[in-house]
C-alpha cells in the first residue's frame, strides 16, 4: 500500500491583494521587511483585515496547516516511504512533498519556507508547486479509492476505515485544512467515499495522527498473517 494524504482546501496563502492597504498588514510589513505580497494571511496578525473576507471563517490559519503536516511527516508511515504528502490550498495552490521531504518543526521557519514556495513555486526540488483543483489533484494521482473525512460523512469506526484502506494498493485520505465550514461541493464530489470518524468537530491534525495511526497497526496486523 502505498498512502497519498491531501491537505485540502487549507487555510495557506499570500495576503491578497485586496487587503495590502489595510492597518494591521501595513504595520506587519514593516515588523517583517517584507512586501504585503509575501507574506502569509494569518488571522492571528490580520485579524481586522480578515473582517472583509467573505470567506474569512475559512482562511489564515497556516499554523493548523503546519501542524497537520508534522503528524503525517513524523509519523513511521512516511519516514518508511509509505506515504505521500500534498496540500491544497483554498486558492487552488498544490504543494507536493517527495519523499523524505519534511516541514521545519518551527512555526516561524515553516512560515518562511511556504512564503518562499508560494512566491517562488518551485516546480521541482523537494517540494513542487503548481496550480490545480483538488477534483484534478485528485484524479492525477490515479487512485483506486478517495476518502473524505468530514463530519458530514457517513459514521465509521476509524480502525475499520483502517482496515479497508490496507487492503488498498493506492488509496487517497483526504482531510479538510481549514478552522471551520466543510468542503466545498465541487470538491465532495471528488470523493469516492465521505467518512466521520467523531461526531465531533475534530482539528485536522488530530484525525490526521489518529488516522495514520491506526493505517500503521492494521498494516503491521495484515503483515504478520
Amino acid at each position: 500500500m502505498k498512502l497519498h494524504f491531501v491537505i485540502a482546501e487549507a487555510a495557506l496563502e499570500l495576503i491578497p491583494e485586496p487587503l495590502w492597504k489595510d492597518p494591521s498588514v501595513r504595520n506587519d510589513e514593516k515588523r517583517r521587511e517584507s512586501e504585503a505580497g509575501g507574506i502569509l494571511l494569518d488571522r492571528s496578525v490580520h485579524h481586522s483585515a480578515m473582517l472583509k473576507l467573505k470567506d474569512g471563517y475559512r482562511r489564515g490559519r497556516p499554523d493548523l496547516v503546519h501542524l497537520t503536516l508534522l503528524s503525517v511527516t513524523s509519523a513511521p508511515l512516511h519516514q518508511e516511504g509509505k506515504a505521500r504528502v500534498y496540500i491544497h490550498t483554498i486558492d487552488d495552490t498544490v504543494l507536493e512533498f517527495g519523499e523524505g521531504a519534511r516541514p521545519p518543526k518551527s512555526y516561524a521557519r515553516f512560515r518562511n519556507l511556504m512564503e518562499k514556495l508560494l512566491v517562488e513555486r518551485p516546480e521541482g526540488g523537494l517540494v513542487r508547486v503548481k496550480d490545480s483543483t483538488l477534483p484534478l489533484l485528485l484524479k492525477g494521482l490515479g487512485a483506486d479509492q478517495i476518502v473524505g473525512l468530514s463530519v458530514q460523512g457517513a459514521s465509521v469506526r476509524m480502525e475499520a476505515l483502517a482496515e479497508d484502506l490496507v487492503k488498498i494498493k493506492n488509496p487517497a485520505v483526504v482531510v479538510g485544512g481549514f478552522p471551520r465550514g466543510h468542503f466545498l461541493p465541487r470538491d465532495l464530489k471528488a470523493f469516492d467515499e465521505l467518512a466521520r470518524v467523531d461526531d465531533r468537530a475534530l482539528d485536522a491534525h488530530v484525525v490526521a495522527a489518529r488516522v495514520i495511526y491506526e493505517i500503521e497497526k492494521a498494516s503491521a496486523k495484515s503483515e504478520s498473517r
